[in-house]
């Protein structure tokens, strides 16, 4: 089957987060069609295996988007649209790389449903038993592997006050807000380290104020991103409560993750990036990915591949190369291959997904 038609089938599905059935039910076909057993399950995630037994390796790729359609073509060797990059196109290449698997093992590919807004796909199957070894789907570059994503907390700080007039000199509540998000930024200045991924950063994604009867209230919203070694309920703990001692809600919760870069799946991708003439090049990420969630909680090998630029993830210019498609298509191939043939005879090692 041709590799872009496959892609460009999945993109002209338009499927953001909340609204993935068609482009599931497409995955569906298109997975039947090379050979896989396929089906939908009761969140609503694609599935689609091959072969049967020991060891299983599972592709976790996401086939929902951010909002905004985009003309869907192929023009210049590349497939544009919405998804092309994040992350269908780690999506086809998965699918048609797995089109002759016979064993040894079962080969599994998820299109997951959510991942851009609560992982509701991957969440619901991290419950089912362990695989042997993990890919998961987000673009890294034809030739890069990614080893790891910085966490997220996000939290919603709630500042009240009596309200007074403006022209006397006690804060407003807005006032404490903004000199409570001072200390905050101070607090993760402080914390930086040797690189970009290893350090604690924050912006301020939202603030509103008001002023219901004799009250005044002013929430501002705070997401962090977090290091490796940096546990989301550690920072809860260490965060400034002064100026105002706000209370605080959390709306959105992920732990970082760094695999090791000698676990048997990342050494798997480096081989078969070689195998295609490339020297392959380890990412770590400022954004977090399915991977955060399943691989502390399955303590599997595992690493995140698939084609694509991720500096062009939710932009307008989202476009993937057929070339870069076809080579990563031969790398998971080669992957598979490999992975079966014994890559991760010690699957479940103690740490082998810290």
């Amino acid at each position: 089957m041709d590799e872009a038609a496959v892609l460009e089938r999945l993109v002209a599905r338009y499927s953001p987060s909340g609204a993935e059935r068609a482009a599931v039910w497409e995955f569906v076909r298109i997975a039947r069609e090379l050979g896989y057993r396929a089906r939908v399950d009761a969140v609503g995630n694609g599935l689609a295996v091959r072969g049967s037994g020991r060891p299983e390796t599972l592709f976790l790729g996401h086939i929902d988007t951010v909002e905004g359609r985009l003309p869907v073509r192929r023009a210049g060797g590349r497939v544009h649209g919405r998804g092309s990059v994040d992350a269908k196109g780690p999506l086809a290449a998965a699918l048609l790389a797995g089109s002759d698997f016979s064993g040894p093992g079962r080969y599994t590919v998820v299109a997951a449903v959510g991942e851009e807004t609560d992982s509701r796909g991957a969440r619901h199957l991290a419950r089912r038993p362990a695989p042997d070894a993990l890919i998961a789907g987000e673009p890294s570059g034809w030739s890069g592997v990614t080893v790891g994503y910085k966490g997220e907390l996000r939290i919603e700080a709630t500042f009240r006050s009596h309200r007074t007039h403006y022209s006397s000199p006690y804060p407003t509540a807005a006032d404490v807000a903004v000199d409570w998000v001072g200390a905050v930024r101070s607090f993760a200045t402080a914390r930086a380290g040797a690189s970009p991924f290893r350090s604690l950063t924050t912006k301020v994604v939202g603030l509103h104020g008001q002023t219901p009867g004799d009250d005044e209230v002013a929430r501002v919203t705070v997401d962090f991103r977090l290091p490796p070694g940096l546990s989301t309920t550690e920072l809860l703990g260490a965060l400034p409560r002064e100026p105002g001692r706000p209370s605080l809600a959390v709306t959105v919760r992920v732990e970082p993750v760094e695999v090791p870069r000698t676990n048997p799946v990342v050494l798997a991708l480096e081989a078969g990036i070689r195998a295609e003439g490339a020297r392959p090049t380890l990412w770590r990420k400022a954004g977090t990915s399915d991977l955060n969630l399943v691989v502390p909680r399955w303590r599997v090998p595992g690493a995140a591949y698939g084609p694509g630029d991720a500096r062009l993830d939710h932009t307008a210019r989202e476009a993937v190369a057929v070339r870069d498609l076809r080579r990563s298509v031969r790398v998971l191939r080669s992957t598979l291959a490999q992975l079966g043939a014994g890559g991760p005879a010690t699957p479940r090692r103690s740490g082998a997904g810290a």
